[in-house]
């Protein structure tokens, strides 16, 4: 029996490596390819090391920091992705405390308008949001997050009261007969054990704010701000030729920090997951 337990256990690991090695092959490409000339990338021999020949050094990351405003773009989409999360893991944790702790018909109502959000296809409403969001001056990177945060709320709301169900509420009352009021209980008592769900929700919506495309291409003004992922759609010369070395180093420079946050959060991510999925 253990034998074969042995050998079930690794056949899964050589298949779920190889799955890895395939799954990080266009990242590892995309490396390898920053760090060549753009004849090389463009020929046959994109697929191939650098050499001696073809080996560029730093020279295309230079090229695309210093070239068609990549800092500018980079701190847009820092200040988008950190007022959006922190926006939503402040409202959704409130939310889903009060939808848990009141469970009444209203708060019932909310909780699933919450869940019904995720289902509804972006695309169902992205044209109505484009002249909603210009209507309502929410069209820079200064206020998108108030777009983010009605578009993030479902799954935060989902997860936060999945785990705030498992709080004993015996912990919030011996706060309140301390004299905390239901702010102080809240940020005192109950963020703190919510640490593992914040967390979880913060790389997650992170993930999806810093790489998202389509929402800011839809509602800021492109001659006045890009994020990253709209800046590399430009990278572009005359009659559509593609600067693709200065391209490929953007792509890089755009992954590296959402990796750092990923893997300072990775492991909090599954069991916050499971708590807010399952508990309660």
């Amino acid at each position: 029996m253990a034998k074969k337990r042995k050998i079930k256990n690794t056949f899964w690991t050589i298949l779920l490596s190889i799955a890895a090695i395939l799954w990080m092959y266009p990242v590892i490409m995309i490396l390898l390819n920053s760090l060549k000339q753009e004849r090389a990338i463009s020929t046959n021999t994109a697929f191939a090391l650098p050499t001696a020949e073809t080996f560029a050094g730093i020279s295309n990351y230079i090229d695309s920091i210093t070239s068609k405003g990549f800092l500018s773009s980079l701190g847009y989409s820092l200040l988008i992705t950190i007022t959006s999360v922190a926006a939503i893991l402040v409202c959704c944790s409130m939310c889903a405390w009060f939808i848990t702790r009141m469970n009444g018909f209203f708060s019932k109502v909310m909780y699933y308008m919450c869940v019904l959000s995720m289902v509804v296809p972006f695309q169902m409403v992205m044209f109505t949001l484009s002249q909603t969001a210009d209507k309502l001056k929410l069209n820079t990177p200064f206020n998108i997050w108030v777009i983010y945060l009605g578009f993030g709320s479902g799954l935060a709301v989902f997860m936060f009261c999945g785990f705030v169900k498992s709080i004993p509420t015996e912990i919030e009352e011996a706060a309140m007969i301390d004299g905390c009021n239901p702010l102080q209980t809240f940020f005192l008592v109950v963020v703190p054990i919510l640490k593992p769900t914040m967390i979880s929700v913060g790389v997650l919506e992170a993930m999806w704010v810093w790489n998202d495309y389509l929402l800011p291409t839809l509602v800021l003004d492109i001659k006045k701000y890009k994020t990253i992922p709209m800046l590399i759609q430009y990278f572009r010369g005359s009659y559509g030729k593609v600067e693709m070395g200065p391209m490929m180093a953007s792509i890089m420079l755009t992954v590296i920090p959402i990796v750092i946050v990923y893997l300072c959060g990775q492991k909090y991510i599954i069991k916050g997951v499971a708590d807010g999925a399952v508990k309660g």
